[in-house]
């Protein structure tokens, strides 16, 4: 490896190092969740090796406690990922002469913080060797907190484990909160899916009931999200 990459890694890993704190509630939290829905503690960590992330791996561990069935757990961490199709395009085509086998890794890094922290890079350190410092820091924090979890398992309190059941919930609420202020559009929309979701639980499960109401209402609501509205919104709250 040449200096120059060398030196774009370690940009990398630097620009990475203030979000690796964020991965440990979430990661304990998922582990003990994990555990709680019958995974070894191979198998959790496991999961954290080969998925990295952490939404989805709590909604599939939660929705595997809850007795929800594998296609259900399957369908619905797809959708929830969905978003990962749009944040890794973002990122490759910053490295279109890149090897594709480097390509594919790095397109397993993308997750929401190494995407954050990247396209807020200056543009002369968005390089496949900066994002692959970066991945890094994620990848190793997010298997970490996985591991963490397994062992907190058996020391923390019962109470304290019993309340990891709300991490789920907390995530969703905070990746909602800062986007709903941005127009009435959205706002519609959550509590359309909401409603939707418990009418739809009445008459099947409810693990079901969640994955067809987000891609129903995800349709409807093309016709009254106003985007350009949002862009204007983003616009206006920008320094």
């Amino acid at each position: 490896m040449s200096n120059t990459r060398i030196q774009q890694y370690l940009t990398g890993i630097r620009s990475g190092l203030p979000v690796i704190p964020s991965f440990l509630p979430v990661g304990i939290a998922y582990a003990i969740i994990a555990q709680q829905a019958g995974f070894t503690p191979f198998e959790t960590v496991l999961m954290s090796a080969t998925v990295l992330a952490g939404s989805s791996q709590i909604m599939a561990a939660g929705m595997v406690l809850q007795g929800a069935g594998l296609a259900a757990v399957i369908f619905a961490t797809f959708v929830l990922n969905l978003r990962h199709l749009i944040m890794s395009t973002c990122v490759i085509r910053n490295f279109r002469d890149a090897p594709l086998r480097l390509r594919l890794l790095a397109s397993f890094g993308v997750a929401d913080e190494s995407f954050a922290v990247f396209s807020m890079a200056r543009e002369e350190d968005r390089t496949l060797w900066d994002f692959l410092g970066l991945m890094t820091d994620v990848y190793f924090a997010w298997v970490f907190a996985a591991v963490l979890g397994v062992f907190s398992s058996t020391l923390l309190p019962q109470l304290l484990l019993d309340s990891t059941g709300i991490a789920l919930y907390a995530i969703f609420i905070a990746i909602l909160l800062p986007n709903l202020r941005r127009g009435g559009g959205l706002v519609r929309l959550v509590l359309l899916t909401a409603l939707c979701s418990t009418l739809l639980s009445r008459f099947i499960a409810p693990s079901w009931s969640l994955i067809v109401s987000s891609l129903l209402c995800a349709a409807l609501g093309v016709s009254f999200v106003d985007e350009a509205a949002l862009e204007g919104k983003e616009a206006a709250d920008a320094p």
